[in-house]
């Protein structure tokens, strides 16, 4: 199964500069919980982003066009089917975990979308791709708890797409 994952602010920035624009540890928790064991597919800028080294109990998948480019610890790919032949072979979840080149390239595949939406604006320079919302539904729905580490209100949303005979 292919699924993205992201945290947004109201006007749909994910980013700033190569990191997120906010520190909301229950969103990191949230996605510790959702991605271990399973794959995460980013692009060379977001891997570099974070540290360039892959996140513990995940297998990380570098996608990029260079084809030169190495990194410990990580598979690196370069082309959308490449890591589409990888997820259909893969039992577990598969999630895409940006930049918005990235997300954008594969939303047409994802069946399942986690976002957290943050309730608040922030600068930046990255937003998510355009969602056309008549392709999902909100399956779950639930407010995340504003408290001293987590300074601005939030929500874990989940999406399934619909049918065609749904739409």
């Amino acid at each position: 199964m292919l699924a993205a994952i992201w945290a947004q602010d109201e006007a749909g920035l994910i980013g700033k500069q190569e990191h997120l624009p906010w520190h909301l540890p229950s969103d990191l928790k949230f996605f510790k919980q959702m991605t271990e064991s399973n794959t995460l597919i980013m692009g060379r800028r977001t891997f570099e982003g974070m540290g360039g080294r892959p996140l513990p109990n995940r297998k990380t998948i570098v996608l990029t066009r260079d084809l030169t480019y190495q990194a410990q610890g990580v598979d690196v790919m370069h082309t959308l089917d490449d890591v589409l032949a990888y997820e259909k072979e893969f039992e577990g979840i598969t999630f895409v975990a940006g930049g918005s080149m990235i997300y954008e390239e594969f939303l047409p595949y994802c069946t399942v979308l986690y976002r957290t939406l943050i309730h608040h604006t922030f600068e930046g320079d990255t937003y998510f791709p355009t969602v056309d919302w008549t392709q999902w539904s909100l399956i779950n729905l639930s407010e995340g708890e504003q408290d001293e580490k987590n300074l601005y209100p939030f929500q874990f949303e989940t999406y399934h797409r619909r049918n065609q005979s749904e739409q």
